[in-house]
């Protein structure tokens, strides 16, 4: 049906004194047709009862009859038009939809190029430092060369030259020699001049330079300018990522019993004596672990604890739903992913298989980020950005809290605190 002959049919099936659709339609003796309610509030003000339409004049009130009729095509446009309306909304919905994926694409490549014009401009730093150890590298090695090259031009030119001298001296003799006058002779000789000095040239050589550890040397220079450079790098994103930085407060229902928190729920360490809690289908049972109140499903957070001074301790984010009574393994696959530091200096990786970190410093704050869009938790030591770990391709399937384990008070060396830190936003 055309919009047209939508139109002319609403039309047919207005109220001619309400002008609305017929809302319980009644017919007149003449044949027209109202609203029940419209045309009995028209005869109700009036001494004289007609027709609104035709203007026939009853002599008394006549009786309406219910058109069943119009009463079923009116039901039928009301539903029509409901329907008609549900799909218009869900057209407007579909067209909103595609504007925001549209946006999320504009985005999405707006990011991409913003970190491929990074990447480019990082990369060709590097490319750049890389040439330019080379560029040394080859220009010591040629200075080496070059000095040894003019040392032996100057050992060759000193020995030319003493040759000459004694070459030109043995002529003479030799020409002295040949003469017949002794006399003459006698006299020649004692004017002949002494042999010219000559330098012992037993011990003189030119030696090849040695280049024995140069481009060890330069490969080093190379590694701690890139170190550099990786630290800058690492401090900018980190920079970067502190924009997701939320405020983590512990959440006591979840907390072990031997475990003390703070007022404030930013601090918890682990205490020689079992506290008596009331029994909560959150808290865990077996193992030192508190997680945090406020958990994420979608998007990026970021928070920083301080682990100075432990011995011991377990970090990192948890799945809302993980199993918090009995024996717990830390891995993703349980829904952990985590690091953890044991006996003042083994560092591990809990993912699946423990993987043994090697990192050049003890970190003091430890930052936690996760991405849920790139599937991603990453650990970092704040202080020299350096990384400790990161987990790809986490199966995000619910929410997520983060996750703190003091571990054992093992006689006061491991009691001190971890601590929540307040991170200052800077991009």
């Amino acid at each position: 049906m055309s919009a047209a002959s939508c139109l002319l049919f609403e039309d047919q099936l207005r109220c001619s004194i309400c002008l609305d659709v017929f809302n319980y339609p009644v017919s007149t003796p003449c044949g027209h047709n109202f609203c029940k309610r419209c045309i009995t509030q028209n005869w109700d003000t009036t001494e004289l009862c007609k027709c609104p339409m035709c203007h026939k004049l009853f002599k008394t009130r006549p009786e309406v009859s219910i058109n069943t009729f119009i009463c079923e095509i009116v039901a039928q446009f009301k539903h029509e038009a409901q329907h008609g309306m549900k799909t218009e909304d869900k057209i407007q919905q579909m067209i909103q939809k595609i504007g925001d994926m549209k946006e999320s694409m504009k985005m999405s490549k707006d990011a991409a190029d913003r970190q491929k014009a990074e990447g480019v401009q990082i990369f060709t730093a590097l490319k750049e430092s890389v040439e330019r150890g080379l560029d040394q590298l080859i220009k010591e090695i040629e200075d080496k060369q070059k000095t040894t090259e003019k040392q032996a031009e100057g050992f060759i030119k000193d020995l030319e030259q003493e040759v000459s001298e004694l070459m030109k001296r043995s002529s003479e003799v030799k020409q002295l020699s040949c003469s017949e006058d002794h006399l003459h002779l006698v006299q020649s000789f004692s004017s002949l001049k002494a042999d010219p000095p000559t330098k012992d040239w037993t011990e003189v050589s030119v030696r090849p330079p040695s280049y024995e550890g140069t481009v060890v040397r330069a490969v080093t220079q190379l590694e701690e300018t890139l170190r550099k450079d990786m630290k800058k790098l690492l401090e900018a994103e980190l920079k970067r990522v502190q924009q997701y930085a939320v405020d983590v407060t512990l959440d006591p229902d979840t907390a072990h019993p031997y475990l003390i928190l703070s007022d404030d729920g930013k601090q918890v360490h682990c205490d020689d004596v079992w506290v008596h809690l009331p029994d909560n289908p959150k808290r865990f049972s077996n193992y030192g672990i508190v997680l945090g109140k406020k958990s994420f499903s979608s998007g990026r957070f970021y928070f920083q604890v301080q682990v100075k001074v432990k011995t011991d301790w377990d970090l990192g984010v948890a799945r809302e739903s993980i199993n918090r009574k009995g024996s717990i393994t830390l891995s993703p696959q349980n829904g952990f992913w985590t690091v953890r530091l044991r006996n003042g200096n083994e560092y591990k990786a809990l993912a699946g298989l423990s993987v043994r970190l090697s990192l050049g410093s003890h970190p003091e704050k430890v930052e936690v980020f996760v991405d849920h869009e790139e599937s991603l938790v990453s650990f970092h030591d704040v202080d020299t950005a350096a990384l400790i770990y990161f987990f790809t391709g986490c199966s995000f399937t619910d929410k997520r809290n983060p996750f703190l384990c003091p571990e054992l008070n093992d006689g006061g060396k491991n009691s001190a605190p971890l601590i929540i830190c307040p991170v200052n936003k800077t991009v």
